[in-house]
């Protein structure tokens, strides 16, 4: 027999459960709200009420934002649109990371190049002070043109790298091989403009043209579907998976047949560089997670 609740602790659910859902979700935003710019010295700035971000790079300094928020698994969204021109030497980087020597981090970086010539997208993954798990790909348009978005979900069983919702790179968690995964540590969001030009371009064969300064890259329609992390805790420590459904299913979602499909499309076409591949890098062996099922 199902127990009979009152009205009154019906309603205390209906709340709960709405109040659950507001916490998880840093709603579609505004810059004002959701970050802070850290460094640059004015280079950075934010316009249009909010609603636009933009980060720029001249031969005194570059520029950097951070989330005033730290989140504990989410899917997180930010439309770029990247520099253009001449951009070699320059590196955009969007990331989350936590703080400390054995910090986590997921990446994404791009890296400059001569007009005409493509950008190189660079992504890794560090767990517990670890990283060396870099893929580098080149894009299917120009991310200089318009603005494309750049996702990265990341739940307890996967880290999903996603181009305009197309996934192009999966870091499953690989801890039953001895893997460490990022899974304890809250991370903020993190964007920067600099000057890399001692190794992003060709190995810091090119250098950055200063004449073409200053460098701009912009940012827009930011959204955090995630687990804000506060004083200790998690908006979603209380709630079981199955409650995140309401808020896009990402807390156990994974990639379907036609998204692997399309993973694997990227893969094949426009991957450039896969340290699971690198076989003169690590003569000892490849890493565990390389050669294992659970990795894309």
């Amino acid at each position: 027999m199902a127990p009979i609740c009152s009205s009154s602790a019906v309603s205390t659910a209906l709340l709960m459960s709405v109040v659950v859902s507001f916490l998880m979700s840093a709603s579609a935003g505004n810059f004002y709200q959701d970050f802070d710019i850290t460094w640059g010295d004015g280079r950075g700035k934010i316009l249009n009420n909010g609603e636009l971000l933009t980060l720029s790079l001249d031969k005194a300094s570059g520029s950097g934002f951070q989330s005033k928020n730290e989140f504990l698994f989410g899917k997180i969204d930010m439309q770029l649109k990247l520099v253009p021109g001449n951009s070699a030497g320059t590196v955009t980087a969007y990331y989350l990371s936590s703080q400390g020597p054995t910090h986590d981090e997921i990446d994404f970086e791009f890296l400059g190049n001569l007009s005409g010539d493509p950008y190189i997208l660079h992504t890794n993954v560090f767990s517990q002070g670890k990283g060396n798990r870099e893929q580098q790909f080149y894009l299917w348009f120009d991310p200089t043109a318009d603005f494309h978005t750049y996702s990265i979900l990341w739940n307890p069983q996967r880290i999903i790298f996603s181009v305009d919702g197309t996934p192009i790179r999966e870091f499953k968690n690989s801890e039953s091989i001895g893997v460490p995964y990022p899974k304890n540590q809250p991370m903020r969001i993190y964007s920067s403009l600099w000057n890399a030009d001692d190794w992003a371009t060709r190995g810091g064969l090119v250098k950055t043209d200063w004449t073409q300064a200053p460098f701009t890259a912009s940012y827009r329609n930011f959204n955090a579907n995630a687990c804000l992390w506060s004083s200790g805790s998690s908006s979603c420590s209380s709630t079981s998976p199955s409650s995140t459904s309401t808020n896009g299913g990402w807390y156990s979602q994974e990639l379907d047949s036609t998204s692997q499909e399309r993973m694997k499309w990227v893969q094949k076409n426009y991957m450039i560089y896969n340290y699971c591949t690198d076989t003169k890098r690590f003569p000892q062996g490849l890493p565990p997670e390389c050669t294992a099922t659970t990795m894309s």
